[in-house]
């Protein structure tokens, strides 16, 4: 098995409905993945250790997915030197999402974390696959693929519309 390049955690299992999406698109590019919970509120201890040595074990991309409060992103990018996606998560404790959007957001100068939509971990795996293929050719090819393929989906679309 390969070691996986792009791990993915987020705060609760409640979270792995939305965060799966991401793993999807993972598998869809055939890029080894990690995913697992770590919770900066519940564990802070294994969120320090797992932070701290993601790229030592050869992770390139870290994607953490978090709701309510959210500080899981904005933490794992303080411990880690990699770069952090965040995906706000509207949980059930959740104000409508806004609470977590913000809180991935609003980072201080200096931390970093990209931020997608909310519940959007697809777009948080196309920007690690992005990210990856910077130093990869075979999976630059592969994203420039699949951005045609959108590009024929809609225009499949827009032919069906014409048809009476």
């Amino acid at each position: 098995m390969e070691e996986p390049l792009v791990s993915i955690i987020m705060g609760s299992d409640s979270d792995l409905n939305v965060m799966q999406q991401a793993a999807d698109i993972l598998e869809s590019f055939g890029i080894p993945f990690e995913m697992t919970i770590v919770s900066a509120h519940r564990t802070p201890d294994r969120l320090y250790s797992y932070s701290k040595s993601a790229h030592e074990r050869g992770i390139k991309v870290i994607i953490a997915g978090a709701g309510g409060a959210a500080h899981l992103p904005g933490m794992a990018a303080a411990i880690s030197p990699l770069p952090v996606i965040g995906v706000p998560v509207k949980s059930s404790n959740s104000i409508d999402g806004w609470d977590s959007v913000l809180s991935i957001l609003q980072m201080p100068g200096g931390v970093p974390v990209a931020t997608v939509a909310l519940n959007g971990a697809k777009n948080a795996g196309l920007l690690a696959v992005q990210i990856l293929s910077t130093a990869n050719d075979t999976l630059r090819d592969q994203f420039i693929e699949y951005k045609e393929g959108l590009s024929a989906e809609i225009h499949r679309k827009l032919e069906n519309l014409k048809k009476p």
